[in-house]
């Protein structure tokens, strides 16, 4: 992360800066796309570069500090054995049921994705599905890749009624909210499939060879409970009860009432001390609980403060839009057939700079809209360009929030997710760039 670091604070000294002027519309800022201009270098000193790490754990405080605090709120859970007993009973019933059991869970996941756009909510799961996939004989990748893949990878970057980046986009492109719907839903099916036989492939050789499994922060464990007369205890019974129901309030609250990570952080805390208290933990225990499960979440926090830290050299140095106008003139000169690949290609990188679904719209749309119209592509096609581009990138960028703060409560290293996830992500590539041929030959639209 440092050495990304670095090496922005050099390009700021290389390339030229540039400027877009921005406007406030409907709540979002949108760039206007005559508007670049180059301007006066603004090159980042080295005390600035340094200086860059506290402004970027400022920047993303919101996702740190609720790494933090769902951290403490599961430190309380585990605290009450609750968690400890679903798992058990869950893998003695599915111990022997693995083909139903990774794809029903991808898909319930995919669906929070692509539905409701569900991205850093995902991030509680990922400690309940984790220890459970151990459990089964499987190992903390399988785990983590179930709720991450399925969540974004497959769900939000097919974003069939993803209010954060296809609800975005289109209002920005002056589309009907919710338009060509019909191949988004063949590309989420598409990705479902590929996603599962991935995920199943690596899953079925850990089991059969455990000491080929990554199992993160967890302790390796061969083979799931067999006790066939385990029972949950009516306490624990009632404390998954409610963490049911904070799930079910997490889903209502997203969907009618405009949640994030500021009310769902309250809601797993609030349902964390009902937790406790019904299980009879004493308030010292629920206390320590809390401080060991934030300690937990420490290194995953300040990593996601560097990976901001990126985002604000960039953009102090002048070369967020730099970047976007010479992206926006490349593809201005591909091959009529290719044009849409070209804003896929090009969304895919910017996502490494902005790694909001909404912001990156806010920015890129905007300017590949009326490019779209000007070379021949649908804004349909535009917007599809987008949002797989952002979406499949979040699985391999640094600059992920979510992704690294996934990573951090799974205790898996981002070297070794890289190592594993890399060919899933050329192949959901190749995928994207067949749709985009495919929508651009049949003029996807309405227009």
């Amino acid at each position: 992360m440092f050495i990304v670091i670095l090496i922005a604070t050099v390009l700021t000294y290389v390339l030229p800066a540039g400027h877009y002027e921005r406007t406030e519309t409907d709540g979002q800022t949108v760039v206007d796309p005559s508007s670049f201009e180059f301007v006066d270098s603004s090159p980042v000193g080295l005390l600035e570069m340094f200086n860059s790490v506290h402004l970027g754990m400022i920047e993303g405080a919101s996702i740190i500090l609720f790494v933090f605090l769902f951290g403490g709120a599961l430190g309380i859970m585990q605290a009450t054995g609750a968690l400890d007993s679903f798992i058990k009973f869950v893998s003695i019933r599915f111990g022997s049921k693995e083909k139903l059991f990774i794809p029903m869970m991808v898909l319930i996941f995919a669906s929070l994705g692509t539905l409701i756009g569900s991205a850093e909510d995902a991030l509680v799961y990922i400690a309940i599905i984790v220890p459970m996939t151990i459990a089964l004989g499987f190992d903390a990748l399988t785990g983590f890749a179930i709720v991450m893949l399925g969540t974004l990878a497959t769900g939000f970057a097919t974003g069939i009624t993803n209010p954060f980046n296809v609800g975005v986009a289109q209002s920005i492109a002056e589309l009907p909210i919710y338009s060509g719907m019909g191949l988004r839903i063949a590309v989420f099916g598409v990705y479902f499939i590929v996603t599962v036989l991935y995920i199943y492939f690596y899953a079925m050789k850990v089991k059969r060879s455990p000491e080929l499994g990554e199992y993160g922060k967890y302790s390796r464990k061969t083979e799931a409970p067999t006790d066939k007369n385990f029972k949950i205890s009516k306490r624990h019974r009632i404390a998954l009860l409610i963490l049911l129901l904070s799930f079910i309030g997490l889903i209502v609250g997203v969907i009618k009432l405009g949640w994030y990570i500021s009310e769902i952080g309250g809601l797993f805390l609030f349902s964390a001390i009902m937790m406790g208290i019904i299980s009879r933990v004493s308030a010292n225990k629920m206390a320590d609980g809390f401080i060991s499960g934030a300690r937990d979440m420490v290194p995953g926090a300040l990593i996601i403060g560097f990976a901001y830290a990126i985002v604000v050299i960039v953009t102090s140095g002048g070369l967020l839009d730099t970047i976007l106008y010479y992206s926006a003139s490349l593809v201005e000169q591909l091959p009529p057939a290719i044009n849409a690949v070209g804003m896929f290609i090009v969304q895919l990188f910017i996502n490494f700079i902005v790694p909001s679904g909404s912001g990156q719209a806010g920015l890129t749309i905007p300017i590949m809209a009326p490019l779209a119209d000007l070379i021949g592509v649908t804004r349909q096609t535009a917007v599809l360009a987008f949002q797989l581009g952002d979406g499949i990138s979040n699985m391999i960028f640094p600059t992920s929030g979510v992704l690294l703060a996934g990573l951090a409560l799974a205790g898996i290293p981002y070297t070794k997710w890289i190592k594993w996830v890399f060919p899933f992500f050329l192949i959901q590539v190749a995928v994207a760039v067949i749709f985009l041929m495919i929508a651009q030959s049949i003029q996807y639209g309405p227009f």
